[in-house]
């Protein structure tokens, strides 16, 4: 069996934290799986500063796959660290194996992700942020705003998250990635979009990657959180994929 490398990069407000379960899955399947947390976030948080960009994301994934000297890396990012993985692919190509997007934001180059919100929700978001910190960070979401449920995952998973979201830097959502080739830089990708229930701030990215030839677009029946709620199901699809 070809052992894999998988570098699972978190979302918004999350932490490496929210992949243990997924990553438990791959290594009991004979991979390596690292989850890193960026920088002013989870245990991480202590870094949080007005200076954190998408770049500053970039860096944290780009400097992993340095210091463990990682090749052949299926790098997966969830909702915000689609960012990282788009960033990264641009830097250093011929390390990497395998995109993956979980449900993910996928931006592009020059332009802001807040860009993209709907005017009324752009500004709502500034206000809380300056309301919240002063402009330094957006205020920690309820749990159950990544498809989680009391009903569904029980109180002490919701519960779990919620004490371990931390506010994120409001600069990753102003700042934006340069590009000089197109999104992926050549790499194979995946893009998995999130179904059951559809969290609206990725279709844009979602429907651009479900357009994009040659990419592999696949739906998985679950919440948004799926690591959290249905962790087998995206280990089970991360470990199927079809490299090149």
């Amino acid at each position: 069996m070809e052992k894999r490398t998988y570098l699972l990069v978190h979302g918004g407000s999350h932490g490496g934290w929210c992949w243990r379960d997924v990553a438990a899955y791959l290594r009991a399947a004979g991979h390596a799986a690292q989850t890193p947390t960026q920088t002013g976030l989870g245990e991480r948080r202590h870094l949080l500063s007005p200076d954190i960009t998408l770049e500053t994301y970039v860096d944290d994934i780009a400097n992993v796959i340095e210091a463990e000297e990682l090749e052949d890396v299926f790098l997966v990012g969830h909702s915000f660290g689609g960012c990282a993985v788009v960033g990264v692919a641009e830097r250093m190509p011929r390390r990497l194996r395998h995109l993956v997007f979980l449900d993910s934001l996928i931006p592009m180059s020059g332009k802001s992700i807040m860009s993209g919100f709907p005017p009324d929700v752009r500004e709502a978001r500034l206000a809380a942020a300056d309301a919240f910190s002063g402009g330094l960070c957006t205020p920690v979401p309820p749990a159950t705003n990544f498809g989680l449920s009391r009903e569904h995952e029980g109180d002490a998973t919701v519960d779990w998250v919620q004490r371990r979201l931390t506010p994120q830097p409001l600069k990753t959502y102003l700042t934006s990635l340069t590009l000089a080739h197109p999104v992926g830089n050549g790499v194979p990708a995946t893009y998995i979009r999130c179904t059951d229930p559809l969290y609206d701030n990725v279709a844009p990215s979602a429907a651009f990657a479900r357009a994009q030839p040659g990419w592999d677009y696949r739906e998985l029946k679950t919440g948004h959180d799926a690591m959290i709620s249905a962790p087998r199901e995206p280990a089970n699809m991360l470990l199927g994929i079809q490299a090149a």
